[in-house]
């Protein structure tokens, strides 16, 4: 599944196809939908917001429309008119004079207006998003210390979007390894130079997968460059200390890591 680096260069490619410009055409494959087509032409996608691995369609008219991938949702940007051939169930068409942004598959998609923004089950229960560059390593050592997730195991808490929207499971390996922390602890037992590194990490690891558009150097490491130090890597040697990396499975889910620098 998509984390939260790849949701948000998804709503970057979108923002800069349909963005500011004024929607000829409007389509929804739901009927409770149908009422909005007619309602929203005309207007204008003024911004994407990403919450976690949520994607929040801000229009002109104080609208917004909340769409949620899960599995199998995914988002295309086509020109104008065009209609590519493919077996996905078409769901959401936003369509502009020179470009449509097609959204497929997804089942988890609702009009709010302001009122059900701030009232929606899921947007509600998220924790601040990853790559909202306000959030500092400050805050996030907060919430590593508040009674709700203090006592927590990383390897459950790290995937909990309550915690933080936008991390998931590739990125709560590569946290681990970047903090030298095992996936057993839990806040409440770090020290304080452990609990900065953790913090920092759950901050600049997918804030560099992001910037650098995940790409992934497996050979040699040029400048800030994102490669992944232990996803997918079992068997080979850990760069930091040359122990072998090994695999596991942990929250229903695979993970890396090495056992000789993650104590």
């Amino acid at each position: 599944m998509p984390e939260g680096p790849e949701i948000r260069r998804a709503a970057d490619k979108l923002e800069q196809a349909v963005a500011g410009k004024p929607l000829t055409y409007v389509w929804f494959a739901f009927p409770e939908l149908k009422p909005f087509e007619t309602a929203l032409t005309g207007e204008r996608v003024e911004r994407l917001e990403t919450r976690g691995k949520a994607l929040l369609t801000h229009f002109s008219n104080g609208l917004t429309l909340y769409s949620h991938n899960q599995l199998y949702g995914v988002w295309r940007v086509v020109k104008a008119g065009e209609t590519p051939q493919t077996t996905r169930s078409l769901r959401v068409r936003l369509e502009t004079e020179d470009a449509a942004v097609l959204l497929y598959s997804a089942s988890d998609i609702v009009m709010l207006d302001a009122d059900g923004v701030a009232g929606h089950a899921f947007l509600q229960r998220v924790g601040p998003d990853v790559l909202d560059m306000t959030l500092t390593v400050d805050d996030v050592k907060a919430r590593l210390l508040s009674p709700r997730f203090r006592r927590r195991q990383f390897s459950g808490l790290l995937l909990d979007q309550a915690f933080l929207a936008g991390l998931g499971n590739y990125l709560r390996v590569e946290i681990l390894w970047q903090a030298q922390l095992a996936p057993r602890h839990k806040a409440a037992e770090l020290t304080e130079p452990q609990l900065d590194a953790l913090a920092g990490a759950c901050l600049t690891i997918p804030r560099l997968s992001y910037q650098t558009r995940g790409l992934v150097n497996e050979n040699k490491h040029h400048g800030a460059l994102f490669r992944f130090e232990v996803f997918h890597r079992a068997g080979k040697r850990c760069r930091r200390c040359g122990e072998l990396i090994e695999k596991t499975t942990l929250s229903s889910r695979p993970f890396y890591w090495c056992p000789g620098c993650q104590k």
